[in-house]
């Protein structure tokens, strides 16, 4: 541990998702912090309703080595492993992912495939044409615009039921009875402006909040917290859904995942009845002006993209593109499910906190004594569920692995939003702004 580091007595973790639920769990296991008090709070009871780790009871999500960037390669490798063995093993299934491109994101599955070879675990198969990527997914049909031209299947990737995953996890940390969980909205941060310090946070109701060490983890929801405008931005992303028979459910559960990186579109094997087809691209930006979260003005504003989900409004639908993206991908590649007698059922955006670079963002305020930010996750935070809060807990006391200290930390300037490059697994739509889609008409369910 850094020399520098002093245990805090108290912790506030704000947010219960991915990271802040994996971090409060890293406190509780950890003796140095057997006297600090630990409160996690989310303005959702448990499990959140509009995270990203939960978007409804049959969400699902890639748990994968299949990085082009070797560091994570390695990490999701560690946490893969535990996947298997001892965290929420029975809510991880071992199918496959088929990664595949057909334009620039090529590269991107090239590197990936170099990094999963390289560490040698994982049972690979290179595949040249559509063609060979129908065989292994036993597609009925494959244009290339759909399930890409090249690519490879890792056989030793899954996926996990995201909620049953989370849940496990909760009822874990429940067990060391050390975690206050609160179930409230966070308003603003504390902020001591004599002295630079975050002290806590202010809930909607005028109550406070307070600890010596305040971990800001609250997903997409993190820019309504502190200004991060030009570091991190929410993005939305489509998953449609749809009820199957129990005999389409058998015939579609052993076979891979299949993500196509240039047209952003996935397939999970399906569960508990329903088929879920998503997009992980771009996403719709969401322009949302509110107060400076860091100023002493009230009067001083922001514009910053903040989730819409269908906690705001119960009847919200995707937009009729995204809808359209899905059925068309879906009857593309299997046209029997894609039927007009066969709609999708039910929809959500998820949100992503995307960074310029897809690197997560877990580092000290550089302005601010009292307070860490664990955010950035960028779509693909999930995975790292047994293995992050400990992450997050090194860099906390001063010990970023050192691979992740370029990565994590918080960029020396901010970049405006059109000259982020990505991390190049990003295909699809560019630039869609969520209420200019929704003007162009909703989608039926």
């Amino acid at each position: 541990m850094a020399s520098s580091f002093d245990t805090p007595s108290s912790v506030l973790i704000i947010g219960s998702g991915a990271f802040g639920l994996s971090t409060a769990w890293a406190l509780c296991r950890n003796p140095q912090y057997k006297n600090t008090s630990i409160t996690v709070v989310d303005r959702n009871s448990f499990p959140s309703a509009d995270g990203s780790s939960r978007i409804q009871v049959d969400s699902s999500r890639i748990i994968r080595p299949d990085y082009a960037a070797a560091p994570y390669a390695r990490l999701a490798s560690i946490a893969q492993e535990r996947w298997r063995t001892d965290f929420a093993p029975e809510h991880y299934h071992e199918t496959g992912l088929c990664l595949t491109a057909s334009g620039p994101e090529q590269r991107y599955v090239g590197d990936s495939l170099a990094n999963v070879q390289n560490i040698g675990l994982d049972k690979i198969e290179v595949l040249d044409t559509a063609q060979e990527i129908g065989r292994v997914c036993k597609l009925e049909r494959t244009p290339e615009d759909a399930c890409g031209s090249t690519g490879y299947v890792n056989w030793s990737s899954g996926w996990a039921d995201a909620e049953g995953a989370m849940v496990w996890l909760r009822e874990v940390v429940n067990q060391f009875n050390r975690v206050n969980f609160v179930v409230a909205s966070v308003k603003k941060l504390l902020f001591d402006f004599d002295d630079n310090t975050v002290t806590g946070a202010t809930l909607s109701d005028g109550s406070e909040l307070r600890a010596d060490l305040t971990i800001l983890a609250a997903g997409a929801w993190s820019a309504s917290l502190i200004d991060l405008r030009g570091i991190c931005k929410s993005t939305g992303q489509v998953i449609c859904y749809k009820p199957i028979s129990a005999d389409e459910e058998a015939a579609l559960a052993n076979r891979p995942t299949i993500l196509n990186l240039s047209n952003a579109l996935f397939m999970i094997p399906p569960s508990r009845g329903k088929l879920k087809i998503a997009r992980h691209g771009h996403g719709y930006l969401n322009p949302t002006t509110i107060p400076h979260p860091e100023s002493q003005d009230p009067n001083e504003k922001i514009t910053v993209s903040l989730p819409y989900t269908h906690v705001t409004d119960p009847n919200l639908v995707i937009p009729a593109e995204g809808r359209r993206a899905c059925n068309a991908f879906l009857h593309s590649i299997y046209p029997s499910l894609a039927a007009p007698s066969r709609p999708f059922t039910s929809t959500r955006i998820c949100w992503y906190t995307d960074t310029r670079d897809g690197d997560f963002l877990i580092t000290y305020h550089p302005q601010y004594k009292g307070l860490f930010v664990a955010t950035g996750g960028s779509g693909h935070g999930f995975k790292f569920l047994p293995v992050i809060g400990d992450s997050i807990l090194e860099c906390v006391e001063g010990r970023t692995p050192e691979e992740f200290k370029e990565r994590w930390r918080w960029p020396e300037e901010r970049m405006p939003e059109e000259e982020w490059a990505g991390d190049g697994s990003r295909g699809g739509p560019v630039g869609m702004v969520l209420a200019e889609e929704f003007k162009k008409g909703e989608a039926k369910l």
